[in-house]
């Protein structure tokens, strides 16, 4: 039989369709709009000066009214401009790059192993297929404790580590910004699984010898998305102090966390956890806009913990002969998925264009009313956001959301990068993964960047990051001796 209609899939580039289609509906309202305000204004033209003129002297004012219409406007814009938010700026982060003496290549991470775990071959084992398939590189870097034989997971060596990641990006902080200790109104410090007392926040005030009167926070067991906690910390405390600086610091310590057991649950953390921290300067302060970097625009947290598996799922205990270490579930990316859901089904009419929520709505209308069969509409965030900074937890968290969100390989090209050059770093893994993206000169005025983060509990938290100017290519930070060698391909299995 004759074909009637012609191929439309051929002859018409759907793609140019869709992009119609979102112009079409992220401007309605410019678009209804301009019609109308051009017929009043062909209609006032109409008019001559004589009508104009009559149609004024028609009008009817008198004091009072003038008096009142003037106090409602006055008052309407103060109660406006008294219960907006105050803008929170990202002024400038740095990030700490672990010495060379630091460094563990896949030989010397697996020699130890050996070493230290020579009656258990099979957990050497376990680790090296890890290894192959972790997505890590050569350069990653343990702390000084984890490079003896056996490990050395003292106090002593704690603090030691604590010190060196903190007061180097703390420093750095400092030569970047011109910021002057006496200066900082709030200091928040995340570590998940080292805790000592005093504090780490404590050691940081002692350093540099802060303020006496200084709102001082140690966030600890938040896991790997407790940056971002603390960038929400940050946040309701800088709209309720006005003109302050806020120094969120996040790292996590590995020294006191080397699992030295047989438990393979518990020896995963031991092949992807590396050296990491960053620290940064948050303020409220508007003479701070024209040099910050970026401009805060929502924080979004999601919590699972009344789920008894999530509550699980990543979980500090002891091994069959006592020893401690973090316990990774099967169900971790699972539980993640759901995580992940629950955030971007709140993040979700936050950001996307008005295009994709109707895609959206009609399509779960469809579901419930004519199919429950039809497949759900997973919306663009290509749409939403420039860049994407996924947490480095793993290469499989990586591929998950890469696969869910249909993202492309440059889009988790930082995420990506950062896993490969410093591992998972934990909470700090997301300004790595920012600072790689400005390395590479791609952030742009205006650009917007999604965080995302996952931690122990089970939690997900999302933060969006609005590009204040133009960043130059920096000529420091943490890839600035090997920016120019990435991206590298990295292969799903390195032989060892």
């Amino acid at each position: 039989m004759p074909q009637i209609l012609p191929d439309f899939s051929n002859s018409v580039k759907l793609k140019y369709v869709k992009l119609g289609y979102q112009y079409l509906v992220n401007h309605i309202l410019y678009l209804l709009l301009i019609p109308i305000m051009a017929g009043i204004l062909i209609e006032v033209l109409r008019l001559g000066p004589d009508e104009i003129l009559s149609l004024w002297n028609s009008l009817h004012f008198d004091l009072v009214q003038i008096l009142c219409s003037s106090f409602l406007i006055i008052f309407i814009a103060t109660v406006y401009f008294m219960s907006k938010p105050r803008t929170i700026y990202l002024v400038d982060y740095a990030c700490f790059k672990p010495p060379v003496t630091c460094r563990v290549p896949f030989a010397t991470f697996m020699e130890h192993s050996r070493l230290i775990l020579k009656n258990n071959p099979k957990s050497v084992e376990f680790q090296m297929r890890i290894l192959e398939r972790s997505g890590l590189g050569e350069e990653t870097c343990l702390p000084p404790a984890i490079h003896y034989i056996p490990p050395t997971p003292t106090m002593e060596a704690a603090r030691g580590e604590a010190e060196l990641v903190i007061f180097s990006a703390m420093d750095s902080l400092f030569n970047k910004t011109g910021l002057k200790p006496k200066d900082i109104d709030i200091l928040i410090v995340n570590c998940s699984l080292f805790s000592p007392t005093p504090s780490l926040s404590a050691m940081v005030i002692n350093k540099y010898k802060l303020r006496s009167n200084i709102k001082s926070f140690n966030l600890s067991g938040m896991g790997c998305s407790a940056g971002l906690i603390s960038i929400d910390l940050a946040r309701d405390l800088l709209q309720v102090h006005p003109n302050s600086n806020a120094v969120v610091v996040s790292t996590e310590i590995i020294t006191p966390n080397y699992y030295q057991g047989n438990e393979r649950a518990m020896l995963l953390p031991n092949c992807l956890f590396r050296m990491g921290g960053a620290a940064l300067l948050i303020s409220n302060r508007r003479s701070e806009r024209w040099r910050a970097k970026y401009r805060l625009v929502h924080v979004v947290r999601t919590h699972k913990g009344a789920d008894d598996k999530a509550f699980r799922c990543v979980f500090e205990e002891e091994d069959k002969e006592g020893k401690v270490g973090i316990s990774l579930s099967k169900d971790l990316m699972a539980i993640a998925g759901e995580a992940l859901k629950s955030n971007i089904t709140t993040i979700g009419p936050l950001v996307l264009p008005a295009s994709e929520q109707l895609l959206f709505l009609l399509t779960l209308i469809g579901r419930k009313i004519f199919n429950p069969k039809w497949k759900p509409y997973i919306p663009d965030f290509k749409q939403a956001f420039e860049h994407f900074c996924i947490h480095a937890g793993g290469r499989a968290v990586i591929d998950e959301l890469q696969k869910n969100l249909q993202l492309s390989a440059e889009h988790v090209e930082a995420s990506r990068m950062t896993l490969h050059r410093f591992g998972n770093t934990s909470s700090s893994s997301l300004w790595y993964e920012l600072s790689y993206v400005e390395a590479k000169g791609r952030m742009r005025k205006g650009d917007r960047v999604w965080q995302i983060a996952f931690g122990s509990g089970f939690k997900c938290n999302s933060a969006v990051w609005k590009c204040n100017r133009t960043i130059k290519t920096p000529t420091d930070g943490p890839w600035a001796d090997c920016i120019d060698k990435y991206p590298v391909h990295i292969p799903e299995i390195v032989k060892l």
